[in-house]
């Protein structure tokens, strides 16, 4: 893993990354409790705060939820702003929110159970450096008030629906079913082989000038959580490459090295 640090230290930009061996016990960090900008990675936490209510039994995923214009969040990601108005189960949204990363089904999730019950689950669950300050928006950093966490608080969501510790299985499983099937291999898992990549559960966040994944990886092997942060970027396609290349060294190490 010091390859890693070493090649992260020598690209131009900020960077985090956290490795854990979740059944061997083998940890490796740079700068992994150093507050980022969370952008898209922020949905996960989120989601899994959504279905710690509704295991409280303060909402269900049946729950409908009307969408109207006054709602809809536009750019970049997700498809429900190109919609008309119509209601939406929380599942339904849930599940936008996560292979969409849809913007507008992340704002309606926040305002149904409110931002700072959102906040105080996502605290009892350890995640203490991630907080949720501004509804996901544009891809555009627009001030200091974006929401923020960790390369460690990241992979400590994943580590946590693997071992099914603040979720019960069925939840904890939908949310990594959800991320397997529909995810984006253009990050960590990029230099995956496709068997690998199918086996992959990752969560990506973009910004101006940011780029981040976080992935939990089960093979033969063991199961692996790794989160690669990053900001100050000069381009996104820099960051992007950056990022695919530590994946490809993490899997490496896995793969060849481990026992």
């Amino acid at each position: 893993m010091k390859e890693i640090k070493r090649y992260l230290e020598s690209r131009e930009g900020n960077y985090s990354f956290y490795f854990e061996d979740l059944k061997g016990g083998y940890t490796y960090g740079f700068n992994e409790n150093v507050k980022m900008p969370a952008a898209g990675c922020i949905k996960l936490p989120i989601a899994m705060a959504l279905l710690k209510e509704v295991e409280n039994g303060s909402v269900s995923l049946d729950d409908l939820v009307s969408i109207g214009d006054e709602d809809k969040v536009s750019g970049f990601f997700g498809i429900i702003h190109e919609f008309s108005e119509k209601q939406y189960t929380l599942k339904e949204l849930l599940v936008a929110m996560l292979i969409q990363s849809d913007n507008t089904a992340a704002c309606k999730i926040i305002n149904t159970l409110g931002m700072n019950r959102i906040n105080n689950i996502i605290n009892n669950m350890g995640l203490k450096s991630t907080k949720v300050n501004k509804y996901p928006s544009e891809i555009k950093l627009e001030d200091n008030n974006e929401n923020i966490t960790t390369s460690y608080d990241l992979s400590q969501c994943f580590k946590i629906l693997n071992n099914n510790t603040a979720l019960n299985k069925e939840h904890s499983k939908l949310i990594l079913d959800t991320l397997k099937r529909h995810q984006l291999t253009t990050r960590i898992p990029f230099y995956f082989p496709r068997e690998m990549q199918i086996k992959t559960a990752n969560k990506i966040g973009t910004l101006e000038s940011v780029e981040n994944d976080t992935a939990l990886l089960n093979i033969s092997k063991g199961d692996f959580v790794f989160t690669v942060l990053s900001n100050n970027l000069p381009t996104n396609v820099y960051g992007i490459t950056t990022i695919a290349r530590t994946g490809k060294m993490m899997f490496d190490m896995v793969d060849k090295d481990w026992n």
